[in-house]
């Protein structure tokens, strides 16, 4: 089975130890997020766990102990974005910090392993189409031969996200907007050798040589694992999400980046309270076990079809 860590949260951020206390521990606890009181025990055993997938904004607290996943198939989606501290208020410099920890990310686990996600992209007053077009062409520049792939996406309106935006001056993004938009930045990447795949979009980029990504991604463990996987599609995603099945470790309104476009975070009062619930030591993200839980145990199993099948 493969581990997302996490779409709900930047584990390797803020989480790091407590992941590797998990890893440790051999299991780890996940609240439902529609049942408070129902909690699933996870296998984290290198026998049943496939591959994991770190998605992150920063991944400096766990660089320096990736020794510690030698028994697991890995890679990181990492997010790098133009926006500056009135969009990411919690995410560090990008010159002075992130980019310096992507190189050195990549050149830790191989360029293959590290994914740059520029997403999503909005539009604001201050964050125009030529904007993006400029910066991500900066971007390029700077992360040239780190990563093979980017990925990106168009920002999807949430409740909360609208709510988060709204003393913004947004600008609308339309189609047209998006296929211009699009047929830049990929003639930036086909300049530079990268690749550019969207996330979950219904509009078709192909025309451009955006492919549709896949962001827990079969054919990218199958080729660090050497062998084939028995993974269906994610049925719990959007239709246009191109992800096989996965199991998040993550939980909603604990990331402490803060990002205005999030959809994970919904209120910042409970961010702050749920973190400050954080304990490195506890089977759960945040909080503790109480007596109205219910513990069940998650079947988990490998889903290797051939591990001597050299692809």
């Amino acid at each position: 089975m493969i581990i997302s860590a996490s779409r709900r949260t930047d584990i390797p951020t803020y989480y790091s130890e407590w992941f590797f206390n998990r890893l440790k521990a051999g299991y780890v606890y996940v609240r439902n997020p529609m049942h408070a009181h129902r909690i699933s025990k996870i296998s984290l055993s290198p026998s049943v766990v496939d591959g994991i997938v770190f998605w992150t904004k920063n991944p400096i607290p766990m660089t320096a102990h990736l020794d510690k996943l030698d028994e697991y198939a890995f890679y990181f989606q990492f997010t790098l974005n133009a926006y500056g501290t009135d969009i990411e208020p919690g995410v560090p410099g990008k010159n002075d910090v992130l980019i310096p920890a992507f190189r050195e990310l990549s050149e830790r686990i191989g360029a293959e392993r590290v994914i740059w996600r520029y997403d999503p992209i909005m539009l604001t007053a201050k964050y125009t189409a030529e904007y993006h077009v400029k910066y991500f062409g900066e971007l390029v520049k700077r992360l040239a031969g780190y990563t093979h792939t980017c990925v990106i996406s168009f920002i999807d309106f949430y409740r909360n996200t609208r709510t988060q935006l709204r003393d913004f001056d947004m600008l609308p993004l339309d189609e047209s907007c998006m296929y211009e938009l699009a047929e830049c930045l990929a003639e930036i990447a086909r300049e530079n050798g990268l690749k550019l795949e969207s996330c979950a979009e219904t509009v078709h980029l192909e025309q451009f040589g955006i492919q549709h990504g896949h962001c827990v991604d079969r054919m990218r463990f199958e080729k660090i694992l050497h062998c084939k996987l028995k993974l269906s599609a994610d049925k719990n995603q959007r239709a246009a999400c191109g992800c096989v099945e996965s199991i998040d470790i993550g939980a909603y309104n604990t990331c402490r980046n803060g990002c205005r476009y999030c959809y994970a975070n919904y209120i910042p009062s409970v961010v702050s309270r749920n973190a400050e619930a954080h304990n490195p030591a506890s089977p759960l993200l945040f909080g503790e076990v109480s007596s109205e839980d219910i513990i069940s145990e998650r079947k988990m199993v490998s889903l290797k079809e051939d591990q001597l099948n050299i692809l």
